[in-house]
């Protein structure tokens, strides 16, 4: 971890650009975070073929995640701060990163296949990237740009195959392209307003119930019932994606922690393919149409995103008027 000079009350961030602590660490948080990305959608239409809702399964799923996570906090002397600062942090990164997107996936799942919705999650590095030059967390690259051009063409030929196949809704193909923007910009708002010296265990609980919250608030306010059917099946679904999210989101705030959020947002192309080959291979779901060549041009666009030129712009930082200068390590 590198030594910066940031001003006193201003907010620590994640290095944008790619491992800073261990590369062997950080591609191997990628890999099992990808793993229960793409772990989940399949849960999603296991439980709701079962008779679960989409929108109670996703407000238990993070609820009872969160309390998970939040009794681990206890044990080990992490609690999340209390305050107004986190509480916006995890009230935004709950809505962002967590209960909007996951709405969309969880409510789409059932229209357009678990294989659809997993490989969407391929879609957030081009986003966060693109965003990340926005706010000047990056710099534009040819190569990269390129590598966003590619794969932006893989999602119009994927999205177009799949409303041409007249087995989906617009309005659910949409809805599922429209998840990953929202994911990406959870990831740059992670990181310009992570609360500085918080840790993974301390964070990810406040996310999650943070997102559990909001979604409590939306079922009182649009009258939608959060009960489920009391069956084997749909419980041991629920216990599964749980265990699913707990481990998943303690890994999420790790992996962003030491490699930052362009590298952090790959954990999608995993998700991807992981989710895909189980709908596939174990639910038996039909290839969708155009895989092969979007995945191609997909595929190579996330390797070319992922490919370092130079380094990365240092992340603005918010500084107050009356404070001075002091050394102060990067959160890391």
């Amino acid at each position: 971890m590198s030594i910066v000079p940031i001003a006193s009350g201003s907010q620590a961030m994640p290095d944008p650009s790619a491992p800073r602590s261990g590369p062997l660490l950080a591609f191997g948080l990628l890999v099992v975070v990808g793993l229960f990305i793409g772990l989940t959608t399949n849960l999603v239409k296991f439980a709701t073929a079962a008779g679960a809702a989409p929108f109670s399964f996703l407000f238990w799923s993070v609820a009872g995640s969160g309390a998970v996570l939040m009794a681990a906090a206890a044990a080990s002397g992490r609690l999340p701060r209390a305050d107004r600062r986190t509480g916006e942090y995890f009230l935004v990164s709950g809505l962002l990163s967590l209960a909007l997107p996951n709405f969309l996936i969880f409510s789409a799942v059932p229209h357009v296949g678990a294989g659809f919705a997993a490989i969407s999650f391929a879609f957030p590095p081009l986003y966060t990237y693109a965003m990340a030059i926005a706010f000047g967390l990056e710099h534009f690259r040819k190569v990269r740009g390129v590598g966003i051009l590619l794969a932006l063409v893989g999602v119009v030929i994927l999205a177009a195959a799949k409303t041409m196949s007249g087995d989906s809704s617009p309005v659910w193909i949409a809805a599922t392209l429209i998840a990953p923007v929202i994911i990406a910009a959870g990831n740059i708002y992670r990181t310009m307003r992570w609360p500085q010296g918080a840790g993974s265990l301390s964070l990810a609980p406040g996310m999650l119930l943070g997102a559990a919250l909001l979604l409590g608030l939306a079922s009182l306010a649009a009258t939608i019932p959060l009960s489920l059917p009391a069956t084997t099946a749909v419980l041991g679904a629920l216990a599964a994606q749980i265990a699913t999210f707990s481990a998943m989101y303690l890994l999420y705030f790790m992996l962003q922690k030491v490699a930052g959020p362009v590298y952090l947002s790959q954990i999608g192309s995993v998700g991807a393919i992981s989710g895909a080959a189980v709908a596939i291979l174990v639910l038996g779901e039909a290839v969708p149409l155009g895989l092969v060549p979007a995945a191609l041009l997909i595929g190579a666009g996330i390797f070319l995103l992922s490919k370092r030129s130079g380094s990365a712009v240092t992340p603005p930082r918010r500084t107050e008027p009356a404070a001075t200068a002091t050394p102060c390590r990067t959160t890391g």
